[in-house]
C-alpha cells in the first residue's frame, strides 16, 4: 500500500493504537506518540478570517422567532444579505438521524472482508456492523490517529450530538479534519487553524466534536484518507448489547492480531443520549429565544443588546472566525476572556466558544460582571469593555433600540 511521507504504516497504525487503547482503559489517559500531554501543535491561520458583519439598517433588522438554531456556527446567505438568526445555508443537516456510538472498536491487521464482517454481524448480541478507513498521520511529529469515513454511512455511528452538529458533516464532505475535542484540549488546537502534516498537504480544523472513540483523535473524509494512504477497512464498529457480545468471538474472527476495545458503558450510553437542554439557558429553537433567555442571567440587562452584539460580531453566526485579532464564536470571545467568564449554557459538559448555546449566555455574564444590568452609563461602559470603542457602543445600542422597536 502506498503511503505519502507524513503517513504511518498500517503496522504501526495498529499497534500504536492498541498502547493507546490499553492506556485508556488502565489510567484514563492518553499520550501522543512523540508528544505528550499539553504539547501544543503549531498551525496557520486561515487564509481567510472571519470581518464582522455590518450593522443592519433598522428596515433590515431580521429576528425570526420560529427559525430553527442550530448546535454551532450558523451559516446563513452571503455578505450583505439580510440575516435571519437560525437560519442556515445548508438544510436537512441531523433530520431524522438516529445516531448512538457503537458498543466496541476493533483495529484489524488488515482490510476485513465482507464476508467476515457478515459473521461479526451473525454473532449474538450483535445488532449492526460497519467498517472504516483508519491510520496515522503526523503534525510536527506528533501522531494523530485518524478515520476516514463516508459521512453519510459513519453519522449513525456518532453520538446523538455529533449526528446534530452541521459543522462536522459540513467537514467531512469537504477535504477537511474534524478533531475529538479532547484531542482539541490535549494538543492545544485551535478551530479554523491550518495544520501542516509532516510532509504531506495542510489540513483545516473546522469542527471539533466528542466522538469518544478511544484512541481516535479525529475523523476526515474517505477521499481524502485515501489520498493520505491510510489503510481501507481495518477499523471495525460493532453495536449491540452492553456486555453480552462474544470479543473472543470477534476477536477470532478478525485474527489473533486484532484489537477489540469497548466503548462505552451501558450508564454512559444513556447518559449521551439523553437531551441536551438541561443548562441555565437550555437549547432553544431560535436565536431569538437564546437572546431572551440568556438575558435572564442579567437582571436588568435587556436582550435587545446581546442580540445587537450578536449580529455586529458574526451576523448571528455568519462569520464566527478567528477573526484578524484571534477573536472566536458567535459572540466573538478573545481566548483569555473566554476562558474567565465561559459559561456552559445547554449543560452538556462543554464550555464551547463556537457553540451559540455557550456562547451568548457568555456575552451576558461577562456584560452583567461589568455592571450591564444598571442600565445608563453603566450599560455603555459594560459594552465598552466589550470592545474598546465608543463608535462601538454606539453601534451596538443604536441596533439594539432598532430591535426593540421591531418587537415592541
Amino acid at each position: 500500500m502506498r503511503h505519502l511521507p507524513g503517513s504511518v504504516p498500517l503496522r504501526t497504525f495498529v499497534a500504536g493504537l492498541a498502547a493507546v487503547i490499553a492506556a485508556v482503559i488502565t489510567t484514563g489517559s492518553v499520550l501522543l506518540v512523540a508528544g505528550g500531554e499539553g504539547r501544543a501543535i503549531a498551525a496557520e491561520r486561515s487564509r481567510s478570517p472571519a470581518s464582522h458583519a455590518p450593522t443592519p439598517r433598522p428596515d433590515r433588522v431580521a429576528l425570526v422567532p420560529d427559525a430553527t438554531l442550530p448546535s454551532s456556527r450558523p451559516v446563513v446567505g452571503g455578505p450583505g444579505e439580510p440575516v435571519e438568526p437560525g437560519k442556515r445555508g445548508e438544510t436537512g443537516i441531523g433530520a431524522g438521524v438516529k445516531a448512538a456510538p457503537p458498543t466496541l472498536m476493533a483495529i484489524a491487521a488488515a482490510k476485513v472482508p465482507a464476508g467476515t464482517l457478515r459473521k461479526i454481524a451473525k454473532l449474538p448480541h450483535v445488532t449492526k456492523v460497519a467498517a472504516v478507513d483508519g491510520g496515522t498521520v503526523s503534525v510536527s511529529g506528533t501522531a494523530l490517529r485518524l478515520l476516514a469515513v463516508e459521512p453519510a454511512r459513519f453519522r449513525p455511528w456518532t453520538p446523538a450530538a455529533v449526528a446534530r452538529h452541521p459543522d462536522v458533516w459540513s467537514a467531512l464532505t469537504g477535504d477537511e479534519f474534524v478533531a475529538d475535542r479532547a484531542a482539541v484540549k490535549r494538543l492545544g488546537m485551535v478551530l479554523g487553524a491550518e495544520y501542516q502534516l509532516d510532509g504531506g498537504p495542510r489540513l483545516r480544523l473546522a469542527a471539533s466534536a466528542a466522538l469518544g472513540l478511544p484512541g481516535i483523535d479525529g475523523v476526515i473524509g474517505k477521499e481524502l484518507g485515501r489520498r493520505l494512504g491510510l489503510a481501507e477497512g481495518v477499523v471495525v464498529l460493532i453495536r449491540g448489547d452492553a456486555g453480552l457480545i462474544d470479543r473472543s468471538g470477534v476477536r477470532r474472527l478478525l485474527g489473533g492480531t486484532s484489537k477489540v476495545v469497548a466503548v462505552r458503558s451501558a450508564e454512559s450510553a444513556e447518559s449521551a443520549e439523553a437531551p441536551a437542554g438541561r443548562g441555565p439557558v437550555g437549547r432553544p429553537e431560535s436565536y431569538l429565544e437564546l437572546y431572551q433567555r440568556s438575558a435572564g442571567l442579567c437582571p436588568g440587562l435587556s436582550w435587545t443588546v446581546l442580540a445587537a452584539i450578536g449580529q455586529i460580531e458574526s451576523g448571528h453566526g455568519r462569520n464566527n472566525g478567528p477573526s484578524s485579532a484571534g477573536a472566536l464564536g458567535p459572540m466573538q470571545f478573545m481566548p483569555a476572556t473566554w476562558k474567565a467568564y465561559g459559561v456552559d449554557g445547554d449543560g452538556d459538559g462543554e464550555t464551547d466558544v463556537w457553540s451559540a448555546y455557550d456562547a451568548v449566555p457568555s456575552a451576558a455574564s461577562y456584560l452583567c460582571a461589568n455592571g450591564a444590568g444598571r442600565g445608563g452609563e453603566k450599560l455603555r461602559k459594560a459594552v465598552w469593555f466589550y470592545n474598546h470603542s465608543w463608535s462601538y457602543v454606539d453601534r451596538v445600542l443604536s441596533l439594539a433600540d432598532a430591535y426593540a422597536r421591531a418587537y415592541s
